[in-house]
C-alpha cells in the first residue's frame, strides 16, 4: 500500500472517530436533557400532591413517563392513585417501581402503606422488611413506624415501641413516632 494511501486511510479513521465522539455525545447530551425533563415533571406532580391536587399529578406523572421510564415516577404515580383510593392501581404502579429498580425504598414502604389502609396488615410486614433493608432510601423512619403500626394493632407493644424508637434513630424529629412513643407511656404500657 503506498503512503498517500495509508494517509487517506489514517485521515478517513481519524474523521470516523470523530464522528462517532460527536455523535455519542449529542446522544449523552440528549438523554441528560430527557432526564432532567422527566424529573421536573415527576417532582412538580410530587408537589402537585402535597398541595392536595393528585389527579392533575397523575396526569404529570404520565408525562414525566413519557419522557423516560423511572422508579421514580411510577412510585409517585402510586402514591397519587393512593390519595383517590385507587390502591390496586397504587400498588401496581409501586411494581413497576421495583422492577425498573429494586434497590428503591420508597415502592416497598409504600406498598406496605397500602395494604395496611385495607386492613392487610401481615402482607404489608414482607413490604416494609425490603424498605428497610432497601439500599436506596432516604427516609428509613417509615417502614419502622409503619411497622410499629402493625404491632401496635396486634397489641405487640414491645415490638411496637422498638419500632418507633427505630424510627426516631433515622429521624429524631419524626412526630408521628414521638407520638406513638407518648401513647403507648400515657395508656401504661411500661417498658419491659
Amino acid at each position: 500500500m503506498g503512503k498517500p494511501r495509508k494517509i487517506a486511510l489514517c485521515l478517513a479513521l481519524l474523521f470516523f472517530l470523530f464522528c462517532q465522539s460527536a455523535s455519542s455525545r449529542a446522544a449523552e447530551e440528549e438523554s441528560k436533557e430527557k432526564s432532567q425533563t422527566a424529573e421536573q415533571l415527576y417532582n412538580t406532580g410530587y408537589l402537585m400532591i402535597l398541595l392536595g391536587r393528585p389527579e392533575e399529578s397523575v396526569q404529570l406523572f404520565k408525562k414525566s413517563l413519557e419522557v423516560q421510564v423511572t422508579a421514580e415516577a411510577h412510585t409517585y404515580m402510586g402514591w397519587a392513585l393512593s390519595h383517590i383510593g385507587e390502591y390496586k392501581r397504587a400498588i401496581e404502579e409501586a411494581e413497576k417501581a421495583i422492577r425498573i429498580d429494586p434497590d428503591f425504598g420508597n415502592p416497598y414502604n409504600d406498598i406496605g402503606v397500602y395494604l395496611i389502609q385495607q386492613g392487610r396488615d401481615d402482607e404489608a410486614v414482607p413490604y416494609l422488611e425490603k424498605a428497610i433493608r432497601a439500599k436506596r432510601y432516604c427516609c428509613y423512619q417509615f417502614p419502622h413506624f409503619n411497622m410499629g403500626r402493625i404491632y401496635l394493632k396486634k397489641k405487640m407493644f414491645e415490638k411496637a415501641r422498638e419500632q418507633f424508637k427505630k424510627s426516631l434513630q433515622f429521624d429524631p424529629n419524626y412526630a408521628p413516632a414521638l407520638e406513638a412513643l407518648d401513647l403507648l407511656k400515657e395508656s401504661g404500657v411500661k417498658e419491659t
